[in-house]
């Protein structure tokens, strides 16, 4: 199956977390072998257990592509 990695601009985009699926497409990886590393603890990235989800802080993979935070936007 082919994957659908993502931009540059759409990792940037993304929220504080992500779900697994998501974090996948950031790494290029597909949606079983994002799962298979998450659970034997090899993802590159701090993964968060939230019940049965699965949530990786944009923050992580940002630093995992070396990629630099956007600047904040100043307080109005």
């Amino acid at each position: 199956m082919a994957r659908n990695p993502m931009t540059t601009a759409e990792i940037l985009a993304l929220p504080a977390s992500v779900d697994l699926v998501t974090a996948g497409r950031a790494l290029n990886l597909g949606r079983t072998k994002a799962y298979e590393l998450a659970r034997s603890g090899e993802l590159p990235v701090r993964v968060l257990r939230l019940g049965n989800a699965y949530r990786v802080p944009r923050a992580d993979l940002l630093a995992a592509l070396g990629l630099e935070q956007p600047a904040s936007a100043p307080a109005a």
